[in-house]
């Protein structure tokens, strides 16, 4: 089947409970953060619509987004927030995270955002580089943010924004002068 194909016969659903025990060829990949099934329930319980997967024709899946809506309405910090984006190495080059990342924003719209934010590490340039070409830029710099697992010293996060239409000044993406800690983070 050609890769245009899979593309167009890909299905995008919600998340289901049953998937948590299908996603592990997506979870593999090592730029994956992964959790324990308890947090992906409570992403399942409170934020369903955010939780999006991407599944083959076959019923294979193909990758999946993970997200909330969060912050202050009176502070004009109401967001989407993506916690987690991930598409197995066997289905990358297909744009199935633009369209993962497309949903989100949509939801994100609908919910009465002012942006879409993610956390991505400074070292995947390929990551960035997508996420910059879909609009997204570097709001500000978290020090320390991914913790080493193999006696590597920690690594920093880029807080990535898109504005949405309801920041009609595009305010929530102004980048910060000077990098935080995760600990400075609301």
């Amino acid at each position: 089947m050609s890769t245009e194909l899979l593309a167009k016969m890909t299905t995008l659903r919600p998340f289901t409970c049953d998937d948590l025990f299908k996603f592990n060829n997506i979870n593999l990949d090592p730029l994956t953060e992964t959790y324990g099934i308890p947090f992906y329930l409570q992403y399942l319980a409170h934020w369903p619509e955010y939780f999006i997967v991407a599944e083959a024709p076959g019923g294979e899946l193909m990758g999946y987004i993970m997200g909330k809506a969060e912050g202050s309405v009176a502070r004009e910090e109401w967001h989407g927030h993506v916690t987690a984006l991930s598409v197995a190495p066997e289905f990358r080059r297909l744009g199935l995270a633009a369209k993962l990342m497309e949903m989100l924003e949509e939801i994100s719209e609908r919910k009465g955002g002012f942006f879409v934010d993610l956390f991505v590490r400074v070292s995947n340039q390929v990551a960035v580089n997508m996420y910059k070409r879909l609009g997204y830029s570097v709001y500000r710099t978290v020090i320390e943010y991914y913790s080493a697992s193999n006696g590597e010293p920690d690594e920093d996060a880029y807080d990535m924004r898109k504005a949405l239409s309801r920041d009609t000044e595009k305010k929530s993406i102004i980048p910060l002068p000077h990098p935080v800690r995760p600990e400075d983070i609301e």
